[in-house]
């Protein structure tokens, strides 16, 4: 999954909950189902240090056999990382741990620009908010830059990778989701994060949580791919994608800390989202920030200011 989450101090014991049942794996591997969603391959492992390394390793290595929506899901990852190389570790069967192999092409074959890849985290996002409220009746609102939250408390993250070259073909994205399923109070990494279980969602059934957000990211990523990777134009039917994520980002709107790299922070007002899916950041004296990574807190008023 390798998608963000804060690193935890000691990792729980990944047999303190046995009972959890595995991945259906003839349900994931149904002709039907992979002709549906247009994927190409699809492999469950038992356990791995993390399905996006291993993507990015394999993509590397052998980059003729991972073609575009390969699939790698896992059962346990035992040193999953995140953005600014944190790690962690979830309890066994505890979690949808998947990771695709994403080459942008047009119907026709053209590579979508680079400048796009800023946005497939995003359209990961909407994915899987629409799954979880379709499978499991959970609302999840989109945090900026990679993460989804269930009632302020993050439930998923998200993780974006881009893999050398080396043959000359379409430049690849690895793109790992993590959420959290059937994980306790107890197991949660931090009191900031929770899960579906906690959160009362109607079903922890991993497979068709994993085959719900698998169809409809690759619905969106196919309709984004045949637009050139333009945010601005409609997709599937609908609203734009760059519509979609500001409807649903609780981020814009809010008096922010950003963290930014070389150690520096950025307090104001998100605004909006930019073109490229960059976060627009109003300092208190009035001057717009393009804020293209890092990460951001929602601060809360107090009656001295904000916390």
């Amino acid at each position: 999954m390798d998608a963000e989450q804060p690193e935890r101090s000691e990792p729980q014991d990944p047999s303190a909950r046995n009972d959890r049942p595995a991945l259906d794996r003839d349900a994931l591997l149904e002709p039907e189902f992979l002709s549906a969603t247009g994927i190409s391959h699809l492999d469950i492992v038992q356990s791995t240090g993390s399905t996006n390394q291993d993507l990015v390793r394999a993509v590397t290595v052998e980059p003729k056999k991972w073609a575009d929506l390969s699939v790698l899901t896992a059962e346990h990852q035992t040193a999953a990382r995140g953005r600014l190389d944190r790690h962690w570790e979830s309890p066994e069967r505890s979690a949808v741990s998947v990771s695709m192999v994403l080459r942008p092409v047009t119907a026709q074959g053209m590579p979508v620009p680079t400048q796009s890849y800023s946005w497939l985290s995003l359209l990961a996002a909407v994915a899987l908010r629409e799954a979880l409220q379709e499978t499991a009746g959970v609302t999840a609102e989109i945090k900026w830059p990679n993460d989804v939250l269930v009632k302020g408390r993050k439930v998923a993250g998200i993780l974006a990778q881009m893999t050398p070259l080396g043959d000359g073909t379409v430049p690849a994205v690895v793109l790992g989701v993590g959420l959290n399923v059937s994980l306790a109070e107890e197991e949660l990494p931090v009191p900031t994060a929770t899960s579906l279980a906690l959160e009362g969602a109607t079903t922890t059934d991993r497979t068709a949580l994993l085959k719900s957000y698998l169809s409809r990211f690759a619905r969106l990523y196919r309709s984004f791919c045949n637009s050139e990777g333009d945010p601005a134009a409609g997709l599937v039917g609908g609203p734009s994608l760059h519509k979609r994520v500001e409807a649903a980002m609780v981020t814009l709107g809010r008096e922010v800390r950003a963290h930014l790299p070389g150690d520096h922070e950025l307090v104001g007002h998100a605004s909006r989202l930019d073109e490229h899916g960059s976060l627009l950041v109003v300092d208190h004296g009035g001057r717009e920030h393009v804020v293209t990574a890092g990460d951001v807190v929602h601060l809360r008023a107090t009656e001295s200011g904000y916390a």
